[in-house]
């Protein structure tokens, strides 16, 4: 993925330079530990994320690497923005009002509740941003075995997929109605949910290949092991549990490839309809 030198947004919101929400205490590697924890298990680890030690006060100089991820996101999010743009108009004869990015380093508030390395990154619809910790990257590389740029660039393309479900009206419908349903019903809503966000991020690969030339096609397979990296199944299993399918809440690695694939190969919203099929 071709990304070092192009524009990036102006819709970034970064916090990382900034005392707001920053923790101390238990250190990069041990936030990562912990952030697993609470991926593979399902529970709330924020409390072991709030560290011992004071917050640093002022701002903090960012390192060469974390400057470089800001600019990677800001870039990959500006893509989208050009993507959905441009297919709204196309597809929908309608106009895309593109989300803001916040980049936090630890913890950050959000409407929607606190964020940090256990929620992992998430899309707000309330204020309409996407709340992203750079270190993921290095988790979803490191721990989890998603390698590469374009990787990373899923995950962006991903939460941008929520964005877009709420700018069609999708996401605050199936919130409404897993208000009302059984746990176990909310979560095969929040299955078809996510998959449909894998869907949207393959038609944002897609369209950023034929119209902006910056992707290669070896890129798309770094898209596809980050989705089935991250596929509920595979979690739980690298977690020494046994799948329990009831649990799940963004589907098996299949799911995740598949619909992802079907996004690129297609390049059509219609085509991203997770809620009719009764098999997924």
């Amino acid at each position: 993925m071709e990304w070092k030198g192009r524009r990036g947004s102006r819709n970034v919101e970064d916090r990382r330079d900034s005392s707001m929400g920053r923790t101390a205490g238990i250190g990069i590697v041990g936030a990562i530990v912990v952030l697993l924890l609470g991926l593979f298990f399902g529970v709330d680890v924020s409390p072991l994320l709030q560290g011992t030690g004071r917050a640093p006060s002022g701002p903090v100089e960012l390192t060469a690497q974390e400057r470089a991820a800001g600019e990677f996101v800001s870039v990959t999010l500006a893509d989208t923005e050009e993507v959905w743009t441009s297919v709204f108009r196309d597809q929908l004869n309608a106009t895309y009002s593109p989300a803001v990015l916040v980049l936090f380093k630890g913890s950050t508030p959000s409407p929607c509740g606190g964020a940090n390395g256990a929620t992992g990154p998430f899309y707000c619809p309330l204020d309409k941003k996407v709340y992203l910790d750079t270190q993921f990257f290095a988790t979803l590389e490191r721990q989890l075995g998603a390698k590469g740029d374009f990787a990373a660039a899923y995950v962006v393309a991903h939460e941008i997929g929520h964005h877009v479900q709420d700018e069609l009206g999708i996401l605050g419908k199936t919130t409404d109605v897993r208000r009302s349903v059984s746990d176990v019903q909310g979560n095969e809503i929040s299955v078809r949910v996510e998959l449909q966000a894998d869907c949207l991020a393959g038609i944002w690969a897609r369209q950023s290949s034929d119209s902006l030339g910056t992707i290669h096609p070896g890129d798309f397979e770094e898209a596809l092991q980050a989705a089935r990296q991250i596929g509920d199944d595979t979690l739980q299993r690298n977690a020494g549990q046994r799948p329990m399918p009831h649990t799940f809440t963004h589907g098996t690695s299949e799911q995740r490839q598949r619909w992802f694939a079907i996004g690129l190969q297609s390049g059509q919203i219609a085509d991203c309809d997770t809620f009719s099929p009764r098999q997924l």
